[in-house]
């Protein structure tokens, strides 16, 4: 795997700022389940009869990338919360966003931020400015269909999307988003 570890204050804050307002708004608040989001995704999902919301974490997707597999299965969420819950209590919030954001898989070959800021935009993670940084965060949910690369355009409407969180918690102003 192509990856190279940054600690956390390498990273720019706009970038943390981007992928909580987009994988996980509660991630300070929680104890690694998010149980507001998890009771939302259910009733979502239950009216339109289909699996059309998830509610991992950030620590549940962690969890989920160092020790379990992709397989959407009831005991694989099940071992996932509990990994997360342990996750929580041995290492703290900061470690958390840290070890997820040099694991994620950006595709391309990409593991981490500092590899995904080198692959797409050639320029080391603590350059990237906020569009550049939400383009990485918009990438994490679906590498593969959501590539900067092969597809464009759903990239810049994920990215967009990104932005939009970040002005609607507060991350980024009106002026800025715009």
């Amino acid at each position: 795997e192509r990856r190279s570890f940054t600690s956390l204050d390498q990273v720019p804050q706009h970038l943390q700022q981007a992928l909580l307002a987009t994988e996980d708004r509660r991630f300070y608040n929680h104890w690694g389940i998010n149980m507001m989001r998890l009771a939302e995704a259910m009733m979502i999902n239950v009216f339109s009869l289909s699996l059309r919301q998830g509610a991992s974490t950030i620590t549940q997707q962690l969890a989920r990338k160092l020790y379990l597999s992709d397989e959407k299965t009831l005991t694989r969420k099940i071992k996932e919360a509990l990994t997360a819950i342990q996750i929580e209590r041995t290492y703290t919030k900061n470690e958390i966003l840290e070890m997820y954001l040099n694991h994620v898989y950006f595709g391309h070959g990409a593991h981490g931020v500092l590899m995904a800021a080198q692959r797409f935009f050639g320029k080391p993670v603590q350059e990237l400015n906020v569009p550049e940084a939400a383009t990485l965060v918009a990438i994490v949910q679906r590498p593969e269909t959501l590539s900067p690369i092969k597809y464009p355009e759903r990239c810049l409407e994920r990215r967009n999307l990104v932005l939009y969180n970040m002005y609607a918690t507060g991350a980024l102003q009106r002026a800025d988003y715009e």
